[in-house]
């Protein structure tokens, strides 16, 4: 008998070398570094202060963020790296943490602060302040260089959480991530590779990926995922598997053509497998949706909020969200 290529994370044999082997599928690169350059207050609600943040990459390039955070905060506060959706609104990015968008109940920063949750998101290459190139051109750039830009997202994404995680007013042991469909899929991947997380949290995108091509639904997701060999090489339940026993949060839409029925369910069970593996069954939370689409309900806005407080509280800083 023939084993899935992924069998061996799904059983908790052989994570290391599955994160090993996706780290090649994307390129290969290293978390990137930020230096903060600059930062400016903007006009908030009592009891919530935001900034925007100007970034240096290692390499020269400017990145944009944002950062919300309790006004009176009780002592280091548990953090969580926000990943901006996709939408085809290339000229939304990181600024979602504070303005929101349509498939959005709200914003999540203020939400969060007023949690006492300090929040950082950045802008993705394309997206925001950083969207001189289009996705596609970027996409082929990268191919054509041997990498991927969804590894050169998820090299930032890591660079941004190391950089939330050095803020005087941060609890290091208290990171989680949090993202709405492309930044959902940015969230359980930052999961499988990022040992760091003690709470992930990801809505609206959780599909197989073979199932998806089956189902002629793939080319609904952009460029920017595009990984030679993915689907082949692993399931998409065995990546964000890779992140138990971390507690994860999935929530998606019934009716949402981007998570068809049979490729969630699919790639559910692969996730399922993996936790149960991991002894931490209880640590996986999924919600689902009726009659709803590719958008956030209050209910999920309700489920992450509870998810994020009971997962980051400072009473599970260790127990069922210690990693490897």
């Amino acid at each position: 008998m023939t084993m899935p290529a992924d069998f061996a994370s799904v059983s908790g044999r052989a994570p290391g070398r599955l994160r090993a082997r996706l780290r090649r599928l994307l390129g290969g690169m290293p978390a990137s570094r930020f230096l903060l350059t600059g930062h400016h207050a903007l006009d908030t609600a009592d009891g919530v202060l935001a900034w925007r943040l100007d970034l240096r990459r290692d390499e020269g390039t400017p990145v944009r963020g944002f950062l919300c955070a309790p006004a009176r905060p009780a002592g280091p506060c548990p953090a969580l790296l926000y990943c901006h959706a996709h939408g085809n609104r290339h000229e939304t990015g990181a600024d979602e943490l504070i303005e929101g968008r349509p498939a959005l109940v709200a914003p999540y920063g203020p939400a969060l602060a007023r949690d006492g949750f300090v929040s950082l998101a950045i802008d993705m290459p394309c997206f925001g302040a950083r969207r001189g190139e289009a996705e596609s051109a970027a996409a082929k750039r990268h191919l054509w260089h041997g990498t991927t830009l969804f590894g050169e997202m998820i090299a930032d994404l890591r660079g941004a959480l190391a950089l939330l995680a050095g803020l005087e007013a941060v609890d290091r042991r208290r990171l989680g991530v949090l993202g709405l469909s492309m930044g959902a899929t940015h969230a359980f991947w930052l999961g499988a590779l990022e040992p760091r997380l003690r709470a992930i949290a990801q809505l609206c995108v959780f599909a197989d990926l073979a199932a998806l091509i089956e189902a002629g639904a793939h080319d609904l997701h952009g460029p920017y995922l595009t990984v030679p060999g993915l689907a082949r090489a692993v399931s998409t339940g065995a990546i964000a598997g890779l992140a138990a026993p971390c507690p994860q949060f999935v929530a998606i839409g019934a009716e949402d053509p981007l998570t068809p029925p049979a490729a969630f369910a699919r790639a559910r069970a692969d996730l399922e497998r993996a936790y149960r593996a991991a002894g931490a069954a209880a640590a996986l939370e999924c919600h689902v949706a009726a009659e709803t689409g590719h958008r956030e309900t209050p209910a999920m806005r309700a489920g992450v909020l509870d998810f994020l407080r009971r997962r980051l509280a400072p009473a599970h800083a260790g127990g069922v969200n210690a990693r490897r």
